[in-house]
């Protein structure tokens, strides 16, 4: 976002606060008496006009609770932004470790002392659920800016937060070992039947030996199950959306699949270990599939490898998936209930703040390496440079969010895969224990499954 106009007065007025309690009220700092700010109004659909007094320009203070660093979440840089239109709010960061994160969080919101504003995962939906603020904002205003926030609504329409970047599944493919093997750009895979014979001229031998893999899933299968049952029609749950269903014919075709691509057609070996993304950092691989967070740790821990991303193939090239995979998102912040009627009025105005503003969402896409959920700004040049981001933009809408899924899902999943793998269990015999697992976990639970809003839903066979 470029403010048109620079509004010199109210940034003049920026001064030191005295360090406020987590109310805000009553506390001595600088005080705003300047309503019109000189700045233009953002927005696409959603609207926000800066003109305007925050708490009637008197002093307030917000705490702001977050487990990720200054550079991967976008409220750090925007939250000082908002600071520097309204110089009698200040937001308070704080950062907490992850596993003390979601035990800590719950016991303030509990309370009327919490943080005002809090960011949310979406795995710990359940956990947030009670204490979250409706977001006072327009259904149809959101959706026409943020499409995948229909996912996120009650029976009411209602959202406590939505996505405001979005990632999924792709090829991670070695550009070296790439070339290395005659293939080109050209060689890009559309369907897995393609993918298997260019793995094959990917993969090397010494004897009986395989010393490289052309395509290594080895820990993912929990991950690429989900999005290979999606492309051939099969839900994660059944129709209620409040059972698993892992214990079906398509589950079963699927690890067939898979299992096929070690045993018969030799493209990779569950003796390389079981970190896909060690073996593809240390140049043993040539291709993994894995979702935006490989940028990172490549970036980290493995410089050195040159590599490209193509989006994860299909069965078909003929044929439009019923999707191409799941999705997950990182979630916009969440507003206290709990605090008092000043803090979530505030609280409200600095996430329609962040709603409206492009650099929010731009932020995130570049700290977070996701797709931006924001419609507008989804063809972006810029964004698409980045190759994630391209391979995700053509299919984005075809990917499905089934719910903060339970845990079991996955774990039970990757037990089921490794018994057949490394146990000799049979396929069916697995699988069948794999949903008993997990219907023994659900057992109880409130979740209920968001497939039955995604856009395409009426496909299902």
């Amino acid at each position: 976002m470029q403010w048109k106009k620079v509004a010199t007065s109210a940034i003049a007025t920026v001064g030191i606060l005295a360090m406020l309690g987590a109310c805000g009220s009553g506390a001595q700092g600088v005080t705003d008496t300047k309503k019109d700010k000189g700045l233009d109004v953002i927005g696409t659909n959603i609207k926000y006009d800066p003109n305007h007094l925050v708490n009637g320009g008197k002093p307030i203070t917000l705490d702001y609770w977050t487990w990720n660093p200054e550079g991967v979440d976008p409220v750090y840089k925007l939250s000082k932004d908002y600071s520097k239109i309204y110089p009698n709010v200040k937001i308070n960061i704080k950062k907490i470790a992850w596993d003390d994160y979601w035990t800590k969080l719950p016991l303030q919101l509990k309370g009327k002392n919490g943080p005002a504003v809090f960011n949310i995962h979406n795995s710990y939906d359940s956990l947030v659920q009670p204490y979250a603020a409706t977001y006072d904002v327009d259904k149809a205003q959101l959706e026409a800016d943020y499409p995948s926030a229909v996912a996120h609504e009650d029976a009411q329409g209602k959202v406590k937060y939505i996505d405001s970047v979005i990632n999924t599944g792709n090829i991670y493919y070695n550009k070296d070992l790439w070339k290395a093997a005659g293939l080109t750009d050209n060689d890009i895979p559309k369907t897995w039947d393609q993918f298997i014979e260019i793995a094959k001229k990917l993969t090397k031998f010494q004897g009986s030996k395989m010393t490289q893999a052309g395509f290594n899933y080895n820990g993912a299968y929990s991950a690429i199950y989900q999005g290979l049952n999606y492309q051939k029609g099969e839900l994660l749950f059944t129709k209620d959306g409040k059972k698993a269903n892992y214990d079906n014919a398509v589950t079963r075709e699927n690890m067939q699949f898979l299992k096929d691509m070690y045993e018969k057609d030799k493209i990779g070996s569950v003796n390389f270990g079981n970190d896909y993304s060690q073996s593809f950092g240390q140049g043993q691989t040539a291709m993994v599939y894995a979702w935006g967070w490989l940028e990172g740790t490549m970036k980290e821990k493995y410089p050195k490898i040159n590599y490209g991303v193509f989006p994860t193939p299909t069965f078909d090239a003929n044929k439009t998936p019923f999707a191409y995979d799941r999705y997950n998102g990182e979630s916009t912040p969440g507003i206290n209930k709990n605090q008092s009627a000043q803090q979530q009025k505030v609280a409200q105005d600095f996430v329609k703040y962040l709603l409206a503003n492009d650099d929010y969402v731009r932020q995130a896409v570049t700290g977070l390496n996701s797709f931006p959920a924001k419609a507008n700004i989804q063809n972006d040049p810029e964004i698409l440079k980045n190759p994630v981001m391209a391979s995700i933009k053509d299919h984005v809408n075809r990917l499905i969010w089934p719910g903060a899924t339970p845990a079991t899902v996955e774990s039970s999943g990757q037990t089921a895969f490794e018994d057949v793998m490394n146990n000799g269990k049979s396929i069916s015999e697995a699988v069948k224990n794999g949903q008993k697992t997990m219907d023994k976990d659900m057992k109880g639970s409130s979740f209920v499954s968001t497939e039955s809003k995604y856009e395409f839903f009426s496909e299902h066979k």
